[in-house]
């Protein structure tokens, strides 16, 4: 029994002493898994930080949180897109490619079409598609230009795509015959042709730009020699130069509300020049970078200035005040427009967007996104609430106020530098290559092409148009290039359309059948 009691007491002592080991050697080795995973969450934290720190705390939009538990319970909608009622209709962007939303900017349903529907949605999409398109069009079509909307043939109205549809009837299949129109335009109005008849020198440096005045008896320009220069218009005979730059002249405005001249150039000034004294009364101070463009509004005594500096600046012209700063393009400002009607102020970047502003707020109104390429030259209809914009892609015009799309006027392959238009529906575009085009505003057809030879002792690299402009009388064409000259073009009197014929087919109707 006692020998029991002693075996009893040695095996407990010997369990004990194996736990306590066994209590240690846990112990010991658990330190290190718990250090390693201490430190292994540290490394990840630093790499989140240092990879992802730019968008953890991105700010979040006010769309994005009225939308966030709807999209979080049903993320796509039974409809096949969600509505967008509730978007901000004050500020748009509207375009053929998608443009991320950004704060104060919102899309339109043009262009909001990112999530994948359901299966619903595609069904109902699918059969209401060409009801919904035919739509679409009636809204963006103006009245002046309705004709237009009907015919297909620019690339950012695509129709979409034609589908063999078939149609299942008791077992059967039933093939549906679809009609398609070929993409054709509308006759175009005949235009006489223009031709050169006077050469004007007197520049030593690129002529960038031209003023025509109110009265019509003279017209200004500026170049890159750092003078500013007024010519007769009858004539072409010099009448004044003015000095005070110390660079290239990018832009001139002739006031018609009083006796004032202004001018912006590559020196970052912008000046005001009283015409009856001949000399500097005014600067207007704050650009930060080349001023390559400026107008004048055509109501109030307010001056725009657009700059290499990404804003457009607008002037109180006594006062020399800064009443705004418009800030949003991420590029150079490259031109800028006027008009009494809203929107006041269109610009055009080399960010490769239009913007609209809204002149009291200060404000992006819409922005237009679908140029590919920079937009140097906008030009507005002196009838029709119409614009026109030039890029190296495409020439194209829209409808104010919202900047809906018209048409593309396709086939000057060039850079795009200036534009210009006349009651009687002539656009002209000037590109850097010398060439000149010639279109008919309403349906965009190109019915002239002129490449002006450069000024003797030129070199054939210098034949660019650097910018031109219709006199008031709109029976005359002034051209600023790049050989040191000023060109004046007009119609062409004996030309009729026997001698010069409209290329214009009818339009074909193609049946395909399926």
């Amino acid at each position: 029994m006692a020998e029991d009691v002693q075996k009893h007491s040695v095996h407990t002592l010997v369990f004990r002493s194996l736990k306590r080991t066994h209590d240690m050697f846990v112990a010991d080795h658990a330190k290190p898994i718990a250090i390693d995973e201490e430190s292994h969450k540290l490394k990840m934290t630093v790499k989140l930080r240092e990879e992802y720190g730019a968008v953890l705390h991105m700010p979040v939009l006010k769309e994005g949180k009225e939308k966030a538990k709807q999209q979080m319970t049903d993320p796509y909608s039974q409809q096949g897109y969600p509505a967008h009622s509730d978007l901000d209709p004050e500020y748009l962007i509207t375009g053929t490619h998608h443009y991320p939303s950004g704060p104060g900017v919102a899309l339109t349903a043009d262009t909001q079409m990112q999530k994948m529907p359901s299966e619903g949605g595609v069904q109902s999409l699918a059969l209401a598609l060409p009801p919904s398109q035919a739509r679409q069009d009636a809204t963006r079509t103006a009245a002046s230009v309705a004709d237009i909307h009907r015919h297909a043939g620019s690339a950012d109205r695509s129709q979409p795509p034609l589908h063999a549809m078939s149609l299942t009837e008791a077992g059967g299949t039933k093939n549906v015959s679809l009609v398609r129109k070929a993409p054709t335009m509308p006759k175009p109005q005949w235009h006489p042709p223009w031709k050169l008849y006077r050469v004007i020198s007197g520049h030593l440096g690129w002529v960038r730009s031209i003023a025509v005045e109110p009265g019509n008896q003279w017209f200004v320009t500026g170049s890159a020699d750092r003078t500013i220069k007024i010519w007769d218009l009858a004539s072409g005979k010099l009448k004044l130069s003015l000095t005070g730059h110390i660079s290239t002249v990018r832009g001139v405005a002739v006031s018609s509300r009083s006796p004032y001249l202004f001018s912006c150039g590559e020196d970052k000034q912008v000046k005001c020049w009283d015409l009856e004294y001949n000399k500097v009364i005014r600067h207007y101070h704050g650009h930060l970078s080349a001023v390559y463009d400026l107008d004048l509004h055509p109501t109030i005594d307010v001056l725009v200035t657009c700059s290499r500096d990404s804003t457009t600046r607008v002037w109180d012209i006594r006062t020399k005040a800064n009443v705004h700063t418009l800030s949003g393009h991420t590029n150079t400002v490259a031109t800028v427009k006027c008009q009494a009607a809203e929107p006041q102020v269109i610009t055009g970047s080399h960010d490769t967007t239009i913007r609209m502003w809204d002149l009291v707020a200060g404000k992006t109104r819409a922005t237009l996104t679908n140029h590919k390429k920079s937009v140097r030259a906008l030009v507005l209809h002196p009838r029709q609430y119409t614009f026109a914009s030039g890029s190296p892609d495409n020439i194209k015009q829209w409808k104010f106020p919202d900047g809906s799309f018209i048409q593309n006027l396709s086939g000057h392959n060039a850079i795009i530098n200036t534009l210009a238009v006349n009651s009687d529906g002539v656009l002209v575009s000037g590109a850097d290559n010398g060439t000149i085009h010639m279109w008919d505003w309403r349906t965009g057809y190109n019915f002239q092409r002129i490449h002006a030879a450069v000024q003797p002792g030129s070199l054939d690299s210098e034949s660019g148009i650097f910018a031109c402009l219709f006199d008031q009388s709109e029976s005359r064409l002034i051209t600023a290039e790049a050989d040191k000259t000023i060109k004046v073009y007009r119609e062409d009197d004996t030309a009729t359309e026997e001698t010069h014929p409209v290329n214009w087919k009818p339009e074909i109707v193609k049946r395909k059948r399926f």
